[in-house]
């Protein structure tokens, strides 16, 4: 068994190739797992939280199976669209606008990077945020 904040390669691979291509955005590991930053911010963090030391992760928690979870910011305006459904968002312990993604075999990679994406935007210098093309938004 690994042990809390490990993140399977996989997963780190994908956020890797999504983080990596925002301006002067930055990995670094952080008090668990890794995050991702642009400047001292941060807009995304993998890992894998311990259920038996936060009991908060306790229901997306499957048997055999090590949860992982990426936390983001969102705009104050999609946070309920987002959580409202369940499995796999939920909004976050702390924060006005922290969601929680469980990663795994169910992970729509397309929607998480434009998550990630909103995210980096919003905490982003303006000057940076601006030179991201404008996506869509989700439906």
């Amino acid at each position: 068994m690994s042990s809390p904040g490990d993140v399977p390669p996989e997963i780190l691979d994908a956020l890797r190739s999504i983080c990596r291509q925002l301006p002067e955005s930055y990995e670094e590991p952080a008090w668990i797992g890794v995050r991702w930053r642009i400047r001292t911010r941060t807009f995304a963090h993998v890992y894998a939280p311990d259920v038996d030391r936060s009991p908060f992760y306790a229901p997306y928690a499957t048997e055999g199976q090590e949860l992982v979870v990426m936390t983001f910011r969102v705009p104050a305006d999609d946070l309920l669209g987002l959580t409202a459904p369940g499995f796999p968002f939920f909004r976050a312990g702390w924060g006005h606008n922290a969601v929680v993604a469980v990663l795994g075999e169910h992970t729509d990679w397309t929607e998480l990077a434009e998550l990630i994406t909103d995210s980096y935007r919003g905490m982003a210098p303006k000057f940076l945020a601006a030179q991201l093309p404008l996506l869509p938004p989700l439906r």
